[in-house]
């Protein structure tokens, strides 16, 4: 029997051993799991050691892609990353787009399962004919653009391969650091890079092959492919991220109470409009438009800073993300900097959303002086310093002076200074950070990060759309009960979206993404179907969680992530006044004991999952 959409191989590399190994990817793990983030979980959950430390050889880092990888699809080179993160040493699942996901599928494989520590810094080379783990140690300190241009390099291939590679902050286990590749395509939740830092891995080289996995119905597939991209570039957000990038919603969030603004402290910027990618893309020059594989969106581009004191600057243009970490967060308001400053953490290889809360919390302790400027090797750290604030990340990237803390991440940095710092951390209690948002106006994504089981957003992006679903739409999104009820009968479809191994943001509309689905695989799988998969996923990782230290009380905000705005659209609205009722409510709702956070006997059966021992 033909198998549809996978090559049916898994990649094994022992870094211990030095060796690499193909082998069968069983069906069942097809049928049960799809692939990406559902591949992942089910090879972390059955091979990581109970309660191994996040650094430790035994620690599975998982590569996989999915059914959607190397097709006609638009955005369909998108890889997910799986493994046990340093920042809540629990699972942690994050992708990167770019040209990976379909040139490890063009090799032949479903999945790379990497363990075990090399002897020496090394790379894995990857190609259709040879896969070899090779010495690595002349790449030791270079930045992730050095490293990806050395290496293509040393291959002689400048196309059809990609690089995806750790900078000096995953080198120095920089608890936030990123694994990027493909330029800045980043894979940066959770803390990845900090993992194959501590694996002695400084990057994976994989060039395309030419194995083409079957796809069942070709003409349909392209015709969905179709309809989904006009969803993508007309249809949704009525066509603003194509036009005006994902920084396109910088000033709409600031009219929501959604943009973040200085640590949390306040929820005005006047200085959004300029901020804006309505702005940047009218005002800075667009140099080369930087695509994905097969994709269409227009949301990359090289540019030039053409005004401000980074006028000359030549850099990718930065993601939303990063204008409101190196933007709003620190109350700084020139977009050329941000350009600067991106450019410079997207080298490191550090987290710009992490990296953005930590720089927030420095510049309101600094200003209240709870840090003195011999805390901060004696830079002045007031809000919007840009030159200190790159100095700053410089020094996190290394661990030099006070970098060797804050590159603990918020959470920990915050707990060792103590007192009123603690109190100001933007985070949630497991150890991570909100995406780039200011979630008190978005209590849907407050409730999805603090109840996650992926160490970030898992049943919500973009917020909610549950009447994609044919679900209710939301009526209240400030309702302490609708909107824990609304997350959780949601849930699975954005697990699925992490299957697939396209972007998502070619798959805003599930239905179609379903039925493309069906095209590849010939599997005539039905949303209930398909939510079922999703929904075993999350499961699956609540239990790994469990099993390695996760209790009711860290699915929690800290106090200012949960405190109430003092200005703006959302003031007053304290979300941690309700939160025993929330997480009692999404727990019920998920099939969980209302007060453990535990699945039920009857939730795993009927997902045919075994439950913890002496449950």
């Amino acid at each position: 029997m033909e198998l549809y959409g996978y090559s049916g191989k898994v990649l094994r590399v022992d870094l211990t051993k030095g060796v690499a190994r193909a082998e069968a990817l069983p069906p069942q793990v097809i049928e049960n799991y799809l692939g990406g983030v559902g591949f992942g979980s089910h090879y972390l959950d059955t091979e990581n050691p109970e309660g191994v430390h996040w650094s430790d050889p035994d620690n599975r880092l998982i590569l996989a892609n999915g059914p959607f990888s190397n097709t006609p699809l638009h955005g369909s080179g998108t890889l997910c990353f799986v493994t046990k993160g340093p920042m809540t040493h629990l699972a942690v699942s994050t992708q990167a787009n770019g040209y990976v996901g379909a040139w490890l599928k063009s090799c032949g494989y479903d999945a790379i399962v990497i363990q075990g520590c090399a002897q020496n810094w090394s790379y894995l080379y990857i190609s259709e004919d040879v896969v070899e783990i090779r010495d690595g140690r002349h790449l030791l300190g270079k930045d992730t653009i050095e490293t990806q241009n050395e290496l293509k390099k040393e291959i002689g291939r400048t196309k059809g391969v990609s690089v995806f590679c750790i900078g000096p902050a995953g080198e120095n286990r920089v608890r936030f650091s990123v694994i990027m590749g493909d330029g800045t395509h980043t894979a940066s939740k959770g803390g990845v890079g900090a993992v194959m830092g501590s694996k002695y891995l400084k990057a994976i080289v994989v060039c395309r092959g030419k194995v083409k996995a079957g796809i069942y119905d070709r003409p349909l597939l392209v015709s969905i492919a179709k309809e989904l991209h006009e969803g993508a570039t007309v249809t949704f957000l009525n066509g603003r991220r194509h036009k005006w990038g994902t920084n396109g919603t910088f000033s709409n969030l600031h009219e929501v109470g959604a943009l973040p603004v200085k640590n949390y402290t306040t929820n005005i910027f006047p200085e959004h409009e300029k901020m804006d990618g309505r702005y940047v893309r009218s005002r800075f020059k667009a140099l080369r438009h930087k695509r994905c594989f097969n994709c269409g969106i227009n949301h990359i581009y090289e540019r030039e800073v053409t005004e401000g004191p980074f006028k000359g600057l030549v850099a990718e243009e930065p993601e939303y993300e990063a204008f409101a970490a190196f933007g709003s967060v620190i109350g700084q308001a020139d977009a050329g900097a941000v350009f600067y400053l991106t450019d410079l953490a997207d080298r490191l290889g550090i987290d710009a959303n992490e990296a953005g809360w930590v720089l927030g919390w420095v510049m309101e302790c600094y200003e209240k002086g709870i840090l003195k400027p011999s805390d901060v090797d004696d830079l002045d750290m007031s809000w919007g310093q840009v030159e200190s604030t790159a100095a700053l990340i410089r020094k996190i990237a290394t661990r030099q002076g006070v970098g060797d803390l804050l590159a603990e991440g918020v959470k920990r940095a915050a707990e060792h200074v103590g007192g009123e710092a603690i109190a100001m951390a933007v985070c949630t209690v497991k150890g991570a950070t909100p995406r780039g948002h200011d979630h008190r106006g978005r209590w849907h994504e407050l409730v999805d990060t603090c109840l996650t089981n992926t160490s970030t957003l898992e049943a919500t992006f973009v917020g909610v759309r549950p009447h994609l679903l044919d679900m209710p739409p939301v009526h209240d999104a400030f309702s302490p009960w609708e909107v824990p009820l609304v997350n959780a009968h949601q849930n699975g479809w954005a697990m699925i979206e992490d299957c697939l191994g396209a972007c998502r943001f070619n798959l805003n509309y599930p239905k179609i993404a379903l039925s493309a689905n069906n095209a590849i695989t010939n599997a005539e799988k039905s949303q209930a179907d398909i939510l079922i998969i999703g929904n075993r996923i999350v499961n699956l990782l609540r239990l790994f969680n469990l099993r390695n230290g996760l209790t009711p009380e860290m699915d929690a905000p800290s106090p200012r992530y949960g405190s109430a705005p003092i200005d703006g659209p959302a003031e007053g609205r304290r979300i941690l006044d309700h939160w025993s009722h929330i997480r009692e409510i999404y727990y019920k709702n998920m099939g969980w004991d209302p007060q453990t956070g535990i699945p039920l006997a009857g939730t795993l059966k009927a997902l045919g999952l075994n439950p913890l021992p002496g449950d």
